[in-house]
């Protein structure tokens, strides 16, 4: 197990600029075990939680609240309305809005969309968006361009994108994202590397991305991190989750 210094705890700075924790998790549905989920998303004392495979049929909006509960968070939005994605925060996050988008159906394949929103955190002003990418190589180019587009166009100068992208660095939708943007991983190494699957991880398929102008302080799997244990991240779902520490600077005056 890798045993990594424990990453920033989240807080406000003396400037306005906050830091802040935030997790990418492909959650399948919860078809595995929610207590060793809630436990490991918990462990991570995130204020940000950037959701895939969101229930989305028979009670998801219930079954999405008590993971939420059972983590100590609430649910910001996204679930069976972004196709699955979805966005869980702390009580530290003011919210400001948020939209769920359906992207374009390619007949014969699943539907996708973004959860996406712009939060505060004291004088942080951040516009987030939760993804999940299609198994398909064309159809994931171009949603890893509408990715982009979604972001530019929350009309905030600092952002962050997260999820499951079904392709590793260097793969073309990876690196139009990463081109574009930073990736957190490459950027400030921490934790494990390999997020798929937790019984043998060899690929890394989930990441955290971020404007410039965000200071990434770490990011990576939360492995041997303080109350995340081997057997939960295998129990919890399919995929290894990505946590990340974050500095947003304050937000402009007008």
């Amino acid at each position: 197990m890798v045993i990594s210094p424990p990453l920033p705890t989240s807080r406000t700075e003396p400037d306005g600029s906050a830091v802040i924790r935030v997790l990418s998790y492909n959650i399948r549905s919860l078809r595995d075990d929610p207590h060793a989920l809630a436990r490991v998303i918990g462990a991570c004392a995130p204020d940000l939680v950037l959701v895939q495979e969101a229930p989305r049929f028979f009670r998801w909006r219930k079954k999405l609240a008590r993971l939420a509960a059972a983590s100590g968070l609430v649910i910001l939005t996204g679930g069976a309305t972004a196709a699955g994605p979805a966005l869980l925060c702390s009580l530290r996050a003011t919210v400001e809005r948020t939209e769920d988008v359906l992207l374009p159906l390619t007949p014969g394949l699943h539907r996708r969309g973004f959860a996406t929103a712009v939060v505060r955190f004291a004088g942080a002003r951040l516009g987030v968006v939760s993804c999940h990418l299609s198994l398909d190589q064309d159809e994931r180019y171009e949603q890893a361009g509408l990715l982009l587009d979604r972001l530019a166009g929350l009309g905030v100068d600092h952002a962050i994108a997260g999820g499951d992208v079904n392709e590793q660095p260097g793969g073309p939708a990876f690196t139009r994202i990463a081109d574009a943007l930073q990736d957190c991983r490459t950027v400030a190494p921490w934790g494990a590397e390999h997020t798929f699957t937790p019984a043998d991880p060899r690929r890394r398929i989930d990441a955290i991305f971020a404007t410039h102008g965000i200071e990434v302080l770490g990011c990576g799997v939360p492995a041997g991190h303080p109350g995340v244990t081997e057997a939960d991240l295998r129990a919890a779902t399919d995929h290894l989750p990505v946590l990340a520490a974050l500095r947003i600077p304050a937000a402009r005056r007008a």
